[in-house]
């Protein structure tokens, strides 16, 4: 397999070679792509679970199990109030 990077991509490989932080470029290159493979398994967790969330949202919406956003949002801001207060 032949791979192309870009020029600064080169260049920040070789920077870390040469600070010793890894062996070769194809270290450096296998360090990345697991680092990829991990973000993208941890985006893939993090999507379903936000669509879990919000299909227990919608159901509890359709059952009329909702709350009016102004008394939520009073609620933060009286909490943040008398948070603010106690660090006085």
């Amino acid at each position: 397999m032949e791979i192309l990077l870009h020029p600064k991509l080169q260049q920040f490989i070789q920077k870390q070679l040469e600070a010793g932080r890894y062996h070769s470029h194809d270290e450096a290159i296998n360090v990345a792509l697991i680092l990829l493979e991990k973000l993208d398994r941890e985006y893939t967790e993090w999507l379903e679970e936000t669509r879990q969330k919000v299909a227990v949202g919608i159901a509890q919406l359709d059952r009329g199990e909702s709350l009016d956003a102004d008394i939520v949002i009073e609620g933060i801001l009286d909490r943040f109030r008398q948070a603010k207060e106690t660090v006085k």
